[in-house]
């Protein structure tokens, strides 16, 4: 909050029991806290579910088999409307408030989930993946937003990643309620459907919780601003903040008298706000472009490519990589006020690289030591036999690779299952084929991946991209977002950044299937790895260290360009010493 204590050396490394004993004495601020948060959880059981369901929903529609296409709509179009959903959520959190905001939310979700769980075809399946984004794309910034205006500065970075926690700890609910379902009639209809039941706890929460006491001030309901201060603060702290923001609304109403509307050009025209802008959106760019939510989304399809077979096991390991996940956001917690924001970016960037490139390496061996396909094993079910291995003049060199990018028709690998290395056969891609012939003789049905002596080795390199991403990229986004932004321009560009979020994820999600197809999975994990080189290098030049400076001096820190690139160096506790380079 505005006007909150400078922290430095003693309160740094004591922030995480800061909020802790805030819990204790005033749960207050925790309880608005996790209210809001459950936003988040939402967000995070969407961007999971969705992973484990597809594998289901393939099996109940041939036609999302068989599509690479429809496989990319069903994930993207959720993000598709998260895209329309942030972009409005910017214009709706500044007139209507943050708490009506996140009610709005809380309906389209309900009524996503619903829509998903009685789908009867892909089409009405994706509208219902559209509701859901829409509500996901309006809590994405509404929920760290809500929470900031309603933290000390001391301890507001450990309270915004209580959002971060929730959308890890909702992506790894997802996982467990995905294997939950995996024998009950329905499964991927129970998955998705289940989502409607945070969405509508947090609608009867924040029925009972306040609005944010910012967008009240600015409103000119002072009164009711003030009461909810004194929920938060000591009494000689909510004068200071009172008057804080009241020099603030006083700043702005200084810019309207000049402007009757905000523009883009008053945006860009503003040092402070182009600045922050940069690196806001530049973080929530590089957050997606650096390959997160191929790894959510896809998780057990990538698991499957690594060599895992069955539908269960696959949803089993993935759970390893959302329980990292859900890991990495309660170390985040810990060291966002202690370590800073700049730091943990850099180090969570720098483990990202290492784990992308060790999942390269793993997928081109992968690749390169597929088994055999057999001759004798394929001509012995030859009326199933896969046509371009029969047409192929040089079919005794195919192996499991060639076998699955055969497209006319598909095709699968048959192996063993007892010693995954042995050649097998390449069939026809068909329900009865994998069930009755493969299955029946108690093999295994490869039609992801092949089956590979590396692909625990992949399951190493996800767990630790996730262990270092979750941290620092996965978190720290979002509360830059929260803080970095004057108050007049705060919901505007707030939604700018999480509308460049979602385009980002979009684009990620809609072509990966189709990358890994074209160029291989090998290649995409290393294109992804060097994007995140271009990332560290964005974050060290354009991405300055907020960590316990009230909005007030952030906004100084801008105007002064202070982009702190000896980000290893810590600061005193002069607030002048922390506005030099």
């Amino acid at each position: 909050m505005e006007g909150g204590a400078i922290h430095g050396g003693g309160a740094d490394t004591s922030a995480f029991k800061d909020c802790i004993s805030l819990a204790s004495s005033n749960p207050f601020v925790l309880r608005l806290a996790f209210s809001a948060g459950i936003g988040g959880l939402l967000f995070g059981y969407d961007t999971g579910v969705i992973s484990g369901a597809l594998l289901y929903i393939r099996d109940d529609f041939s036609s999302v088999d068989t599509k690479t296409v429809l496989q990319e709509s069903i994930v993207s179009m959720a993000v598709a409307g998260a895209i329309i959903g942030a972009a409005t959520g910017g214009w709706l959190n500044d007139r209507y408030g943050r708490r009506s905001a996140l009610l709005v939310a809380d309906f389209l979700f309900f009524v996503g989930a619903i829509l998903m769980a009685a789908a009867p075809n892909p089409a009405v399946l994706i509208v219902g993946r559209v509701f859901v984004g829409l509500g996901v794309g309006i809590a994405s910034m509404t929920s760290p937003l809500y929470i900031s205006e309603a933290s000390p500065a001391k301890i507001r970075g450990a309270l915004v990643s209580t959002n971060g926690f929730l959308i890890t700890g909702g992506q790894f609910l997802s996982y467990l309620i995905n294997l939950a379902f995996t024998k009950a009639p329905g499964t991927w209809r129970w998955m998705l459907g289940v989502a409607g039941l945070p969405a509508l706890l947090q609608f009867i929460l924040m029925l009972l919780l306040p609005e944010s006491p910012r967008w009240l001030y600015r409103k000119g309901r002072e009164d009711e601003a003030e009461a909810i201060l004194k929920k938060i603060y000591s009494p000689e702290q909510v004068l200071v903040e009172m008057e804080n923001l009241k020099e603030s609304i006083e700043k702005e109403a200084v810019e309207n008298s000049s402007s009757e509307k905000i523009s883009m050009v008053k945006l860009l025209g503003t040092t402070t706000v182009r600045r922050g802008l940069v690196a806001g959106v530049g973080l929530q760019v590089f957050q997606q472009f650096v390959g997160i939510n191929t790894v959510m989304y896809y998780s057990p399809t990538i698991v499957q490519l690594a060599g895992f077979a069955s539908n269960r096991t696959a949803l089993l390991l993935s759970l390893v990589t959302a329980g990292m996940n859900a890991f990495g956001s309660i170390i985040s917690i810990y060291f966002i006020d202690r370590t800073g924001r700049k730091k943990l970016l850099v180090i969570s960037l720098c483990g990202v690289v290492v784990s992308l490139g060790l999942l390269s390496a793993v997928f081109h061996e992968t690749a390169s030591h597929s088994p055999a396909v057999s001759a004798a094993e394929t001509s012995r079910l030859a009326p199933y036999t896969c046509p371009d291995y029969q047409s192929a003049g040089a079919a005794p060199l195919w192996n499991c690779m060639k076998c699955l990018k055969a497209e006319s028709p598909s095709c699968g690998f048959c192996g063993s299952a007892k010693d995954k290395m042995l050649p097998g056969a390449c069939l026809l891609s068909n329900n009865t084929v994998r069930d009755n012939i493969c299955h029946g003789e108690g093999k295994a049905w490869y039609t992801r991946g092949c089956p590979s002596s590396f692909g625990w080795l992949a399951l190493v390199g996800l767990s630790l991209y996730i262990l270092f991403f979750s941290p620092g990229m996965g978190t720290v986004p979002w509360i830059v977002n929260s803080e970095i932004y004057p108050l007049r321009f705060r919901g505007i560009c707030g939604g700018i950044a999480a509308t460049a979020n979602w385009i980002s994820n979009l684009i990620v999600a809609q072509f990966f299937l189709s990358l890994t197809e074209a160029i291989g999975t090998s290649w995409t994990f290393l294109l992804f790895g060097v994007i995140s080189v271009v990332a560290l290098l964005f974050v060290l030049v354009c991405v300055p260290e907020t960590k316990g400076l009230p909005i007030e001096e952030v906004e100084k820190m801008l105007e002064g360009r202070a982009l702190q690139l000896k980000f290893w160096a810590r600061r005193s506790d002069s607030p002048r010493h922390n506005l030099q380079m």
